[in-house]
């Protein structure tokens, strides 16, 4: 038995009970199936990195994103005891441009708050982390997500999952070149809590992203249109290509035994 398929598993069944996993967990089979090819930005302790590295398979590929020392070194680990040759895990942020950056940790007591880093390039302030009293200053590399896909010389791309609060505007400002290329399914937690102080808001990122012909939807039990009001904070944009197949896929009747 695949170890890392049993584990997938296990995190899609118990999502949507949860509450260190996100429901949206449950949805990423519409996208993503063997031979697959994402990327997990802000991958953190990997809850989304081993969910997608089961669904892609052997064939496929999942490439990991961590700046943070501690969870990059879980994740790796974690890779290592599973034997998971089908993830890579880059210690590095994404941005705009590539070069030296830091990332700002806050901390609650003794404790680091590793789902609250960002990085501080492009930041004015520490915005909703100003609930902290104390800060890390944890200084990382940084690329763009066009370098990191050239470098891994990926010839495909299906899926790139962001989560780096906040700075989600200025990822998209490094990816260009691949989303004209692969044009990916992009899942990307958007919260004008934390957006604000790279002077953007969820609205500036959907638009952005509709004039690229990506179309917002949200996971209500399945992925629908997106409402303003809806309070998803994860918002899936789905290339207009890929419209007619999500339809075609919730439409067709479920499989019976015997058939």
């Amino acid at each position: 038995m695949d170890p890392t398929a049993g584990l997938s598993r296990l995190l899609r069944t118990v999502a949507p009970h949860a509450w260190f996993l996100e429901d949206e967990v449950t949805g990423l089979a519409a996208f993503v199936g063997p031979g697959s090819v994402c990327v997990d930005v802000g991958a953190e302790f990997g809850l989304y990195t081993w969910t997608l590295a089961g669904l892609v398979g052997p064939r496929g590929h999942v490439h990991a994103v961590e700046p943070q020392p501690g969870p990059a070194a879980f994740v790796e680990a974690t890779r290592r005891l599973l034997a998971a040759g089908r993830v890579t895990v880059h210690r590095a942020a994404l941005g705009a441009v590539a070069g030296n950056g830091a990332l700002s940790l806050p901390r609650r007591g003794p404790l680091p708050v590793h789902g609250r880093a960002f990085l501080t390039t492009g930041a004015v302030g520490l915005g909703s982390n100003a609930e902290f009293a104390r800060h890390d200053e944890v200084p990382v590399a940084v690329t763009t997500l066009d370098d990191l896909v050239a470098g891994a010389g990926l010839e495909r791309l299906d899926l790139v999952k962001v989560d780096i609060e906040g700075a989600e505007a200025t990822l998209l400002a490094g990816s260009a070149t691949t989303l004209e290329r692969f044009r990916p399914v992009l899942m990307l937690e958007l919260e004008d809590r934390h957006l604000a102080r790279f002077g953007a808001t969820v609205a500036d990122v959907v638009d952005e992203l509709t004039g690229l012909d990506y179309l917002p939807r949200t996971w209500r039990g399945r992925w629908a249109p997106r409402r303003v009001d809806d309070g998803c904070r994860n918002v899936l944009f789905l290339p207009v290509e890929r419209e007619a197949d999500l339809v075609r896929s919730e439409a067709a009747p479920v499989p019976t035994h015997g058939t």
